[in-house]
């Protein structure tokens, strides 16, 4: 299937250490800082992200948000495991082994 991703639900990510993730008040988002600048996240992305500690599999992360927002729609898992890989190949997280 063509829009399967490579994030297993068994895998751990956490931030790389380059970037600091954040509340940033004026803003009011989470920001990802990092040497050469800013990255502003919508909602969504600042939850998955305050969620990438190395501690929680993507399948807890994804329980975690389906309890938090139960009102999302039923491709949660894919679109979760979609917005990983894209920042994973961003360099925003790394899986932890």
């Amino acid at each position: 299937m063509a829009d399967e991703t490579r994030v297993q639900i068994e895998e751990r990510y956490e931030i790389h250490p380059q970037f600091l993730f954040r509340w940033e008040p004026s803003q009011e988002a989470y920001v990802l800082l990092y040497p050469e600048g800013i990255v502003k996240l919508n909602q969504t992305a600042g939850e998955i992200l305050r969620r990438c500690t190395g501690r929680m599999s993507v399948s807890d992360l994804i329980a975690d948000l389906k309890a938090m927002f139960p009102e999302a729609d039923a491709d949660m898992d894919r679109s979760v495991r979609a917005f990983l890989e894209a920042a994973n190949a961003k360099g925003w997280v790394r899986s932890k082994a």
